[in-house]
């Protein structure tokens, strides 16, 4: 199987052999028809890759392609190389999905030679493998079997009934102290899932070696996993990171798998998506102690109300609203493009449209603080932070700022966030 990589919205060329950099035509149309078997593709796969004839390119969306002879990394568009790109968006991963980094024996060479799935099976296989020292759940299970001896209480009507000519058998009701549980059944899902898709030899052994482990437990299919029937307590919240870290590599809000060995797989996450849930939970992490509230996606409102019918129109949900005491005292909006220099576009590559939504969002919202937040990049003449600020005309000391983000180095975002936004007086005036 040969491994390819490039950045959103770059192109792979479609070469005569493969022998040539690229992929083969049969190679494409096989990576095409996965992106079309994902949500984020749509009817003809256009939303994850676009065919251009001689070439592919890649759109908004990053993550992994695999189908039988070749595996496709696609990667977003910021600054550094391509190990500095898969840092980010592991750490961004993992923000959104509530699970810690910690790579332990995966070195700078490690983030370098393997592609985003390879990674991310380590890592999910150094996390479970620490919280099975502490041993397999387990939980009681009700039993019901024919025993030579009494075990638990006696089923007396199948006694009389089913086993009259058998009196040398006994219906026994029992508990068992079982591991067959929800939570196994989803992670030994994940483990087998992984083991087809993995290549490197030292991660197939230690998938090997963690499924030997789960070997009592049953194997579901995707779509019949018991997400619903998983209970975290006391005694087991420290599966809490590793659920997580499954419901990522299984499927979720943020990605599209594909079913079945021959259908090949894709992990694919939309980074319009993905950007928006990061600087939420970072805002929420910046903010944290000063008696402000984080909401994504909302709360909602609308921009005109029907006389006629009495009936509000026109919905708006903010991407991310900040509030003191009910109120909302800041809006901001997540926007995953490169902005420009002032000198190339005064406007510096902001569309209009986002500005009349955010100037919506001021009147219907009554707030005065609006904010878009788009990734940093070298080519812009100022460091990450506060790039411009505008006043709102006719909405009084209304303020519209343009902030950048340096995702170059991910876990400096939540203080990036701080001092971008600042702090708040206690009747919530910056």
């Amino acid at each position: 199987m040969i491994r390819r990589a490039l950045r959103e919205w770059d192109y792979l060329p479609i070469s005569r052999t493969a022998e040539d950099p690229g992929v083969t035509r049969d190679q494409a149309d096989h990576l095409l028809a996965a992106a079309r078997r994902t949500a984020l593709g749509g009817a003809d796969g256009e939303g994850v890759l676009v065919d251009g004839g001689r070439r592919l390119r890649a759109q908004q969306v990053v993550g992994v392609l695999v189908t039988a002879d070749v595996t496709l990394e696609i990667l977003p568009k910021i600054d550094g190389d391509a190990m500095t790109a898969r840092r980010t968006l592991v750490h961004m991963l993992a923000a959104v999905h509530d699970f810690k980094i910690d790579a332990g024996p995966l070195t700078d060479v490690g983030w370098q030679s393997h592609d985003l799935l390879e990674i991310l099976i380590r890592l999910f296989c150094d996390k479970l493998a620490a919280v099975l020292r502490r041993g397999l759940p387990r939980a009681y299970l009700r039993r019901e079997d024919d025993l030579p001896a009494l075990r638990g209480r006696l089923d007396v009507v199948r006694q009389c009934t089913v086993l009259a000519a058998s009196p040398q058998r006994l219906a026994c009701r029992y508990e068992e102290l079982n591991p067959d549980i929800a939570l196994n059944r989803i992670l030994k899902a994940a483990l087998v899932r992984l083991e087809g898709l993995a290549r490197a030899q030292e991660t197939r052994r230690r998938l090997n070696e963690l499924l030997f482990v789960y070997d009592g437990v049953t194997i579901l299919p995707r779509v019949a996993l018991p997400w619903h029937a998983v209970s975290l307590d006391r005694t087991n919240v420290g599966w809490r990171e590793v659920l997580g870290f499954a419901r990522l590599l299984l499927g979720d809000r943020f990605q599209t798998t594909s079913a079945g060995e021959e259908r090949g797989f894709a992990l694919l996450f939309e980074m319009n998506t993905l950007f928006e849930a990061f600087v939420a939970r970072a805002l929420h992490g910046a903010l944290a102690g000063s008696g402000a509230s984080v909401t994504a996606q909302g709360p909602r409102g609308h921009a005109l109300h029907d006389l006629a019918a009495d009936r509000p129109l026109f919905a708006t949900r903010p991407d991310i609203v900040v509030s003191l005491a009910g109120r909302p005292v800041l809006i901001l909006d997540t926007k995953w493009k490169r902005l420009t220099g002032a000198i190339q576009d005064p406007r510096r590559g902001v569309g209009q449209a986002d500005v009349y939504q955010m100037m919506a969002y001021a009147q219907v919202y009554g707030c005065r603080e609006l904010m878009l937040v788009y990734p940093h990049h070298a080519g812009l003449p100022a460091p990450a932070g506060r790039l411009a600020a505008h006043g709102v005309v006719n909405l009084e000391c209304s303020r519209l700022q343009l902030v950048t983000l340096d995702l170059a180095v991910p876990g400096s975002v939540r203080e990036q966030l701080g001092a971008a936004v600042g702090g708040f007086d206690h009747q919530g005036v910056w």
